[in-house]
């Protein structure tokens, strides 16, 4: 019929164009770090890229946590500059802020010549301790940010500070680090070194509130200003180098170097102490999976240093563990191994996780 519209039927014959083939039946992976489409056949237009976090993959040590897939040599060296200039400028910040206690409250204004801007060495060693702790923030920030990661794989392969654990190696650390100092006390005026002829010589502490606002100061800060180093010495340099190597000996070796040395520089034997120490703290944030074994040990050595200085009434003191004698070297040789070791005892047997789930 004239006008009527062709059918399949009735069109013509002839080759006919195969059709286009349909969406595939199951959508190809998405590219790690990219947002999926709803839709099941790829967009034709760039996706863009998520901001993170990234973890690392299931089954990664501690030191390889920092290396999820988008590490990048000047994200660590960035990170580092940003870190140090972060802890920088919180200190800066805060011995501004006590110059203006001091000019506008009149709080009695240290000596010029040594330095001191209280005259009350327990404000002057809860300055320290502050400046000190700044690195918490600081590396959490830097690792969140500049990492694109949890900032909790900083402090252990679970993601998070596992206060429990860390409670658990307080408790060892304790008496092998009394034991230690009991023996230092009596071995220094045996062997000629420079130690207290007696108790009377030792025990001199200032009036009852001093002497308590010093132990309130001490025990209040001295968690987080060794927790702060951890994070710095052990926890930052060890995940940076760990995100390009994959043996873990360079960031030991650089992270123990930088930690004697930012303790200044004493007698030879505290700089040996302190190597010494060090790199057995990161064999231990390795072999447990996290800093907690560290921070207790270092917690507990500083709580009771202080505390000792406290009830000397040395409170303040000039002097760190760069100064230590030979003496404490000797003992250090023994003690550190055998915390480190009653450690990775009780972690085997409490099973405490050592790489990410």
């Amino acid at each position: 019929m004239s006008g009527s519209t062709p059918t399949p039927e009735t069109s013509a014959p002839g080759p006919h164009p195969e059709p286009l083939p349909g969406p595939p039946s199951v959508p190809p992976p998405p590219h790690p770090g990219a947002r999926t489409h709803p839709y099941p056949y790829p967009h034709p237009y760039p996706v863009p890229a998520q901001a993170g976090p990234f973890a690392a993959p299931a089954g990664s040590p501690y030191a390889a946590l920092a290396r999820n897939g988008g590490q990048r040599l000047r994200r660590e060296l960035g990170g580092t500059a940003l870190l140090l200039a972060a802890v920088v400028v919180g200190m800066v910040a805060l011995f501004v802020l006590a110059l203006v206690l001091v000019t506008v409250l009149g709080i009695p204004a240290g000596d010029a010549d040594s330095g001191a801007i209280f005259v009350d060495p327990a404000a002057e060693v809860a300055l320290g301790l502050l400046s000190l702790a700044l690195a918490i923030p600081a590396v959490l920030l830097v690792v969140r940010r500049i990492q694109r990661r949890p900032a909790g794989t900083i402090s252990s392969v679970t993601g998070r500070l596992r206060l429990g654990w860390l409670a658990r190696c307080a408790g060892l650390a304790l008496p092998v680090l009394a034991a230690d100092i009991a023996l230092l006390v009596w071995l220094l005026p045996v062997t000629g070194g420079d130690g207290p002829d007696g108790p009377a010589d030792f025990f001199d502490p200032p009036a009852w509130p001093a002497l308590l606002l010093g132990l309130a100061v001490v025990w209040l800060l001295v968690p987080f200003q060794a927790a702060a180093e951890e994070y710095l010495f052990r926890g930052w340099i060890l995940q940076a180098f760990g995100a390009h190597l994959r043996s873990p000996w360079a960031g030991i070796a650089v992270g123990s170097v930088l930690f004697a040395l930012g303790h200044g520089f004493g007698q030879w034997s505290g700089f040996a102490l302190l190597l010494y120490s060090a790199a057995w703290y990161a064999w231990l944030t390795l072999r447990t999976g996290g800093l907690e074994a560290a921070i207790a040990h270092h917690m507990v050595n500083n709580l009771l240093a202080f505390t000792l200085d406290a009830l000397a009434g040395d409170l303040g003191a000039e002097g760190t563990a760069a100064d230590a004698p030979w003496q404490a070297l000797a003992l250090e040789l023994v003690a550190t191994p055998l915390y480190c070791l009653l450690v990775v005892r009780l972690a085997d047997r409490r099973k405490i996780a050592t790489v990410s789930p």
